[in-house]
């Protein structure tokens, strides 16, 4: 019973599954931070594309 009490506690596999959730977690979170708002690179995209698509619109 203490032995296996001992390797549950040194155990490392769940920690390791948890840690690279978080690190997942914070690499969406800054995604997000820097795709949106207002002057967010989102934002920034989505105004080349509707200046090309308007330029191609003029041309046809």
């Amino acid at each position: 019973m203490l032995s296996s009490i001992k390797r549950f506690l040194h155990d490392e596999e769940g920690a390791t599954a948890i840690e690279y959730g978080i690190i997942a977690g914070l690499i969406s979170i800054a995604i997000v931070g820097v795709l949106s708002g207002s002057d967010g690179l989102g934002t920034k995209l989505s105004n080349v594309f509707n200046t090309i698509k308007n330029q191609l619109a003029a041309i046809t």
